[in-house]
């Protein structure tokens, strides 16, 4: 347990940002479970659409190193390449 004022402040600190990071890693993966979804649904309008979507996301928390940035580039392509790939 934290001793001094200061590390007490800071496991508050640290506490809420987690919880801050927890809440945003959430939209992320919720982001990348609607392209998938949409992909399985095979209606090709709305995968496009949510994949349009689910990039800027992606991008915005790979910004905050929420995720690494190859990550988010990684993830991108794939669900790229899966609305790409639909007939």
């Amino acid at each position: 347990m934290a001793n001094s004022a200061q590390a007490r402040k800071r496991a508050r600190q640290g506490e809420k940002q987690r919880k801050h990071n927890a809440s945003l890693r959430s939209t992320l993966r919720t982001a990348i479970k609607k392209v998938r979804k949409a992909v399985e649904a095979g209606d090709k309008a709305a995968a496009q659409t949510m994949l349009q979507s689910s990039q800027a996301v992606i991008d915005r928390i790979a910004d905050k190193r929420i995720m690494h940035k190859n990550a988010a580039s990684r993830n991108k392509s794939r669900l790229a390449q899966a609305v790409k790939a639909m007939a």
